[in-house]
């Protein structure tokens, strides 16, 4: 799952994106709201966090230029605006979700799931599949009764195709989740994660569409 941060406090961005990163997040994080709005035109995230006070663009803009133009990304809120109108003007603006800072950590993390949850239409957070169970509260994942040790980038992998069953992922959309900016990118590094994932589990557990790029059908 990829997700943008927008946070111009340092201290706050940097903990939020620690924080994240080993729930199996891939976030890319920006500090001013212009170049939150220009990233979430051009590239594709499966969240936004969005602070409200922000420097080049008020939050509350960004939301409502995106929300203009039909962007149907969840976005969860995070500001230390309290007051009942500031809520309102927020969720009237096209917010999905409102949390007030200072906050617990593990709320952010609770809010996040059920905004996924939701964006899927899933009511419940594990993923089932063809005797596959993925849980991304706690990151286990179980094929046929036994427990199965994946790394990062493929648990995220399986993650983002077991999401969409039926759905062929490009290869650019698959990278984007896996891998956040400035991270270095092999050019084969996603056929060996493919490769790994269908020797864990079984070899049509993926299936390759020839220059698109993948997709696991449905159950």
């Amino acid at each position: 799952m990829r997700i943008l941060l927008v946070e111009d406090d340092q201290a706050l961005g940097e903990g939020i994106r620690t924080a994240l990163k080993p729930e199996g997040y891939t976030v890319d994080w920006l500090q001013d709201g212009k170049s939150a709005l220009h990233a979430l035109s051009e590239e594709a995230f499966d969240l936004a966090v969005l602070d409200l006070g922000l420097p080049r663009m008020d939050g509350l803009q960004v939301l409502k230029h995106l929300r203009a133009a039909a962007n149907p990304v969840p976005v969860l809120v995070l500001t230390a605006r309290d007051s009942t109108a500031d809520r309102i003007k927020g969720l009237d603006a096209g917010a999905d979700d409102y949390l007030i800072k200072p906050f617990d950590v593990a709320e952010l993390k609770a809010r996040l799931r059920a905004l996924l949850r939701r964006s899927f239409n899933r009511p419940q957070p594990a993923l089932e599949y063809r005797g596959i169970s993925l849980d991304p509260v706690s990151h286990e994942v179980n094929y046929q009764g036994q427990t199965i040790t994946l790394q990062r980038k493929e648990y995220l992998l399986l993650h983002e195709l077991l999401a969409q069953p039926g759905r062929v992922m490009s290869r650019d959309k698959l990278q984007q989740a896996l891998y956040g900016w400035g991270e270095e990118i092999e050019s084969n590094a996603l056929e060996v994660h493919v490769h790994h994932l269908r020797k864990k589990f079984f070899p049509e557990l993926i299936r390759t569409i020839r220059g698109v790029g993948y997709l696991v059908d449905k159950a």
